[in-house]
C-alpha cells in the first residue's frame, strides 16, 4: 500500500513543505511508495513556496481508511491530526514539538523528535548524503520551511542546526536569504482573500488550560496593520468560531516579524484575565496589547498561558 505522508491541521509552510520532502525521500531513496496529503488548504505563504519552486500542490486527504500506512510529520498531536488516525498503521513520527500523548499504534515505530525549529531541519539531517540527489524545487521547499519556522531567524526557537542548514541550502540554490524570504513573508502578509473566520483558523491550535478549551491563533506578518485593520470584525467573529471548534474562547496574536513583537485582541474579560496572568501585562480597559519580544507560539506563547 502507498504510504501518506501529512502533517497537522490548517497546513502552514512546514506541515505542506515536509510531507513532500519525506514522501520523495520514501519514494526515491528507500524505494517505498508514497504520498504526500494535506488536511486543509496551505496558508498563502506556503502557497507561495509551492508555486514559486513549481511544485504540485499536495491532495487533500479526505476520509482516512483503517489500516492505511501513514507518516505524520510536523505534530504529534491527535488533536491536530484525522478523526481516524489511532485506526490508521502510523510507521514513523518525524516532528519538532513537545511529545502530547494520545496517539496508539500496531507496532513499534520509528519515531524522530529533535529540539530544533523546523521538522524539515531534521529532515536534512535524516536524509544524509542523499541530499545530493535531491531535485531542486524540493531543496527550495526544505529551505523555506526553515526559513518560515524560524521568521528568518528571528524566533528563539532557531538553533545553530536551523541556521547553518538553511545557509548550506541557501548557498546550492544560489539564493539570497533576506531577499527570499522578504518575498514568502510578503506572501504571508497578504489575507485581503480570505474572511475573519479564515484567519482565526489559519493558523491555529488548540489548547486547554484548567479545564478551559482554546484556540490559539497566530497571524506572523510584516504588515500588521493590515490585520489590525479588521481588528473589531475579527473579535465579533470570535465566539462563533469558537462555538463551532468546540472551544471556550479564541486567542489571536498578530506578530510584527520585523518589529519582533505581538499584538493580542482583548475581546472580553476572558481573554484580559488570560493576557494579564500570562504576560505580566495590564490591559486596562483596552481591546490589543502589545508583547514585546513575543514572536513564538510554541516558546513563547502556550507556555506561558494560564488563568
Amino acid at each position: 500500500m502507498t504510504t501518506l505522508v501529512f502533517g497537522h491541521k490548517s497546513p502552514d509552510t512546514d506541515s505542506t513543505g515536509s510531507p513532500i520532502i519525506w514522501a520523495w525521500y520514501l519514494n526515491q531513496i528507500k524505494g517505498e511508495a508514497a504520498e504526500p496529503r494535506l488536511l486543509g488548504e496551505p496558508n498563502t505563504e506556503a502557497a507561495f513556496m509551492l508555486t514559486h519552486w513549481n511544485l504540485d500542490k499536495p491532495a487533500m486527504l479526505g476520509d482516512l481508511a483503517a489500516d492505511t500506512p501513514v507518516v505524520i510529520v510536523d505534530t504529534n498531536n491527535p488533536a491536530e491530526l484525522p478523526a481516524g488516525i489511532n485506526a490508521a498503521d502510523v510507521r514513523a513520527i518525524i516532528d519538532h514539538h513537545k511529545l502530547v500523548g494520545g496517539l496508539e499504534t500496531k507496532g513499534p515505530i520509528d519515531i524522530r523528535m529533535e529540539p530544533l525549529a523546523c521538522t524539515a531541519t531534521i529532515m536534512w539531517k535524516m536524509i544524509g548524503d542523499d541530499m545530493a540527489q535531491m531535485p531542486t524545487g524540493i531543496k527550495g521547499a526544505m529551505l523555506s520551511c526553515i526559513l518560515s519556522d524560524t521568521l528568518e531567524f528571528r524566533s528563539p526557537t532557531t538553533t545553530p542546526e536551523d541556521k547553518a542548514i538553511a545557509h548550506a541550502l541557501a548557498g546550492e540554490l544560489d539564493i539570497d536569504i533576506p531577499a527570499y524570504a522578504a518575498q514568502m513573508f510578503a506572501a504571508k502578509s497578504d489575507v485581503s482573500a480570505f474572511s475573519d473566520a479564515e484567519l482565526l483558523r489559519m493558523d491555529s491550535k488548540e489548547y486547554t488550560i484548567e479545564g478551559t478549551s482554546f484556540r490559539v491563533s497566530v497571524l506572523e506578518t510584516t504588515s500588521p496593520e493590515t490585520v489590525l485593520s479588521r481588528k473589531d470584525s475579527l473579535m465579533a467573529s470570535m465566539p462563533a468560531v469558537a462555538r463551532e471548534d468546540g472551544v471556550d474562547q479564541v486567542l489571536l496574536f498578530i506578530v510584527d516579524i520585523l518589529k519582533e513583537q505581538s499584538t493580542m485582541l482583548i475581546p472580553n474579560a476572558l481573554t484580559r484575565q488570560v493576557a494579564e496572568a500570562s504576560f505580566a501585562t495590564a490591559c486596562g480597559d483596552a481591546d490589543m496589547v502589545v508583547l514585546p519580544g513575543v514572536v513564538s507560539r510554541k516558546k513563547q506563547i502556550i507556555p506561558n498561558l494560564k488563568l
